[in-house]
């Protein structure tokens, strides 16, 4: 069973949960603080820049044995780029 809790973040509530051990946190409500009307426009272009990409690469090398690291290569060419969606 999840055990859901927030955290206060400059006077803010940020959900987290926890569930077999491991830490999880709302990128929504943090993305929140810097447009609360459209949060998904600010996690969008999060996960569009070239630095995410190459964290969540790294991350998924680490801790999935079935990533695929030549699909990958694709997305990270195109990361940062105009055309990237």
């Amino acid at each position: 069973m999840a055990k859901k809790n927030e955290i206060i973040v400059k006077d803010v509530a940020i959900k987290t949960m926890s569930k077999d051990g491991i830490d999880y946190i709302s990128i929504t409500d943090i993305a929140r603080q810097k447009n609360a009307t459209d949060p998904n426009g600010v996690i969008a272009n999060w996960m569009r820049n070239r630095n995410t990409v190459e964290f969540l690469g790294i991350w998924e090398t680490l801790h999935n044995p079935n990533f695929n690291p030549l699909e990958f290569e694709g997305f990270r060419k195109e990361a940062g780029l105009n055309a990237y969606q």
